[in-house]
């Protein structure tokens, strides 16, 4: 019979334990290198398509307004030969910043801003939070209703309202005229507000669906849990809707500044309809004029790039605030 084996405090038999003593330099695996992966070819398939066409259509046209505000066209003589391209550097935007047509144009885009942020981004926040509420009757009606004018074109859009600012052709002004009360949507105190109406009209629907798929993706649990802690739909809605839907917040009215600063087609279709918008009235405007009508195409591209850096400058300092340590919390 063989010896009984002599039991190791941790209850394993002696015999079937590795003997104790500094592992072997065999035993050590060499640690993996940390080097850069290459790229797989398929993934350049697809991104090539891509960068080619952001390329194309993206930054070749930035690149061409920057260097072709830096240029400017001169007359030879009497005007009989050809004009000259001549480097003026920064030529342009000094004339355009020292036009007070075009810097009362930048005042009316900021003012035309300050209006028109804080009702879209009120309206879609409202629309969706009520037909995300529990008591919300036929929500996918409403939710149709209210995003189809985002599919009707910009300029469409512009004339229906044309027609519903003019007294002559405009039923509701032809109602509120009889019974006294008389107004003028195109006068020029009032034009500003009437394309106010008509952004708000056309976008409201599209942001009101970005907020609503961010109200959805909450899970519905959270709202259960806090009803029966006591909270009634408003304390829901602040301490829990807003906090968690507060990145669709930022990027709607994100892309609500970048949108105003943008203002184009309303004013250009309703500048016959009225003798307040003239062919300044906006900067985008101004641009279009000087490049179409004026045949200045370089101080024209000096105005956009104004504008664009208007843009960026307006987007980047929204993005600070609200990216803040102290303003992360409701």
């Amino acid at each position: 019979m063989n010896a009984p084996t002599t039991q190791a405090p941790t209850g394993a038999p002696v015999a079937d334990r590795a003997p104790a003593g500094p592992p072997s330099p065999h035993d050590e695996r060499p640690p993996r290198r940390r080097g850069h992966r290459r790229t797989p070819p398929a993934l350049w398939v697809l991104l090539v398509p891509f960068l080619a066409m952001f390329a194309a259509f993206f930054i070749a046209p930035i690149v061409y307004a920057i260097v072709d505000s830096l240029f400017t066209q001169r007359s030879s003589g009497l005007g009989l030969g050809a004009p000259t391209t001549e480097f003026v550097f920064l030529g342009n935007y000094a004339r355009a910043l020292s036009d007070p047509s075009f810097l009362a144009s930048l005042g009316r885009l900021v003012a035309f801003s300050a209006i028109e942020v804080p009702l879209m981004v009120a309206t879609a926040l409202t629309l969706a939070l009520l037909l995300g509420a529990a008591a919300a009757r036929a929500p996918r009606l409403f939710r149709v209703t209210y995003f189809m004018p985002y599919g009707v074109p910009g300029v469409i859009a512009a004339l229906l309202w044309g027609f519903l600012y003019v007294p002559a052709t405009s039923p509701v002004l032809q109602v509120l005229g009889a019974v006294g009360i008389d107004l003028q949507p195109l006068s020029s105190e009032a034009v500003l507000f009437a394309i106010a109406n008509i952004a708000l009209w056309g976008f409201a629907g599209y942001n009101m669906f970005i907020l609503i798929a961010a109200l959805d993706s909450i899970p519905s649990e959270l709202y259960e849990a806090a009803r029966i802690d006591g909270a009634g739909e408003w304390r829901i809605v602040w301490s829990i809707k807003l906090p968690l839907i507060r990145p669709s917040i930022v990027l709607i009215t994100l892309f609500t500044i970048i949108g105003t600063l943008q203002l184009f087609v309303e004013p250009l279709v309703l500048r016959p309809l009225t003798t307040a918008i003239s062919s300044d009235y906006t900067p985008n405007l101004a641009a279009y004029n000087q490049a179409f009508s004026q045949g200045d195409p370089h101080l024209a591209a000096a105005m956009a790039v104004i504008v664009a850096v208007l843009a960026f400058a307006f987007s980047a300092l929204f993005l600070r605030i609200v990216n803040r340590k102290g303003n992360r919390a409701w």
